[in-house]
């Protein structure tokens, strides 16, 4: 009875220190992990070729696959879009982040931020060479690419830096309204990058869902440890 006792009492105090927020963000972690090796394993399986090849036509045009759907605008504005998922973008936002926060005297910010979204991309690469899916050879790319298709890459590093840097934004907001328009907003751009990749024929759509699952995940467990991190008493990355 003592020992049940005491873990009933662990149990409330845990209940009791844990915001909801915390609770859900572990589930759905747990659920993106899930859902990347599962995709890993249906796409070794090549379970994934029928509706990856559906999805990839059906964004163009069918008396030409060369020619993706709608007209020459729309063609380069997916090209716009997919830039905000680029290592060029990329870095150059996460730079003038950490510079700012450094500035500001917020270096745990920093070196969070730098952290974060460096490990995402090292995971990134690391699973391209483990996984080394082949481009899709279906239709012509529309833009320029140099490594293998799975995970993409763009939506996996769009999810980390985007997320990360509305997490941040938001912890410093009071007004709930805010902090859901700043997490909207980072998945809005995730997926908008994500599609064009599909859009423009260089990747699966299991490629992307799988960068984008692998980098909400990388930055969900990021968060979670930071929030580790103010429950022992640390400051944060907002110190």
């Amino acid at each position: 009875m003592g020992a049940e006792a005491s873990w009933r009492a662990r149990l409330h105090r845990l209940g009791g220190r844990v915001e909801p927020a915390v609770l859900v963000s572990l589930l759905a972690l747990a659920g993106f992990v899930w859902l990347f090796f599962w995709l890993a394993g249906e796409v070794g399986a090549g379970d994934t070729t029928t509706l990856d090849t559906r999805i990839l036509l059906a964004l163009r045009n069918p008396a030409d696959h060369a020619d993706p759907i709608g007209p020459g605008w729309i063609e380069e504005f997916g090209r716009d879009v997919t830039a905000l998922g680029g290592i060029g973008v990329l870095t150059f936002l996460t730079v003038a982040a950490a510079v700012f926060l450094w500035l500001a005297g917020h270096h745990r910010a920093m070196w969070y931020l730098l952290v974060a979204v460096s490990g995402g991309q090292l995971i990134s690469s690391l699973s391209k060479r483990g996984f080394d899916r082949p481009r899709p050879d279906l239709v012509p790319h529309e833009a320029m690419v140099y490594t293998a298709s799975f995970p993409s890459g763009h939506a996996m590093m769009a999810a980390v830096t985007y997320l990360t840097l509305a997490a941040m934004l938001a912890r410093t907001q009071p007004n709930r309204a805010l902090k859901a328009y700043l997490l909207v907003l980072a998945a809005t751009v995730t997926v908008a990058v994500g599609v064009s990749r599909v859009y423009l024929g260089v990747h699966w759509p299991s490629d992307v869902l799988a960068g984008w699952t692998a980098g909400a995940a990388w930055a969900l467990g990021c968060w979670l440890i930071v929030w580790r991190i103010d429950d022992r008493g640390g400051t944060g990355p907002s110190a």
